[in-house]
């Protein structure tokens, strides 16, 4: 099953990583579950949510690795989002990287696919 992402403040991530675990951004806490995205459907969540934001991680998760805590509901235009309704165990996260904006102003991503 192919990867999973969340995008993060980098300050949040560092806590959650000595913490071991994420237990949400603001916006996940007052939603109920953490929000996450296809890398289908990530750079259209950077551009909506992260716009112009600096200092942001992206966290590589493997969904196999979440249980039956994560679910896939539709959202915006019907798509299906993964969304995780317990905390985020640091033990399923494949990978972080930054996630700098590019000179357009826009977040430069990695190769997802």
């Amino acid at each position: 099953m192919p990867a999973i992402f969340k995008i993060c403040p980098a300050p949040l991530w560092r806590a959650a990583e000595a913490a071991g675990v994420f237990r949400g951004a603001p916006v996940d806490l007052a939603d109920g579950y953490i929000h996450l995205s296809t890398a289908a459907q990530v750079r259209e969540t950077a551009a909506r949510h992260f716009a112009g934001q600096e200092d942001l991680v992206l966290i590589a998760v493997d969904p196999t690795r979440l249980g039956d805590a994560l679910r896939y509901e539709p959202s915006r235009g019907g798509d299906l989002f993964p969304h995780l309704y317990a905390p985020l165990p640091t033990s399923a996260v494949l990978w972080v990287t930054p996630l700098p904006l590019g000179p357009d102003g826009r977040h430069v991503f990695p190769e997802l696919e």
